[in-house]
């Protein structure tokens, strides 16, 4: 390496990465939602069979609704 040429540095991680524009995934929200469904389908199955206590569905159904403020609220919902 000669001295005119330019020495790659690691980047400055003292400040925080500009916001990208343009290229959000508007998907991605529902699709952590969607993951949800399968803790509701548990919750009830669990219920229906006396393993578990209603509470569980209440839990799993809050869990869902914070994961939908969450999402919300990060904006990565698709203006």
């Amino acid at each position: 390496m000669s001295v005119h040429e330019p020495r790659h540095h690691a980047p400055d991680l003292s400040k925080p990465p500009a916001p990208q524009q343009g290229g959000h995934h508007g998907g991605h929200g529902w699709m952590m939602i969607a993951c949800c469904i399968p803790m509701i389908a548990i919750a009830v199955v669990l219920v229906a069979t006396g393993v578990a206590d209603i509470g569980f569905i209440f839990v799993a159904i809050a869990c869902t609704a914070m994961m939908a403020v969450m999402m919300r609220g990060m904006g990565g919902s698709g203006h």
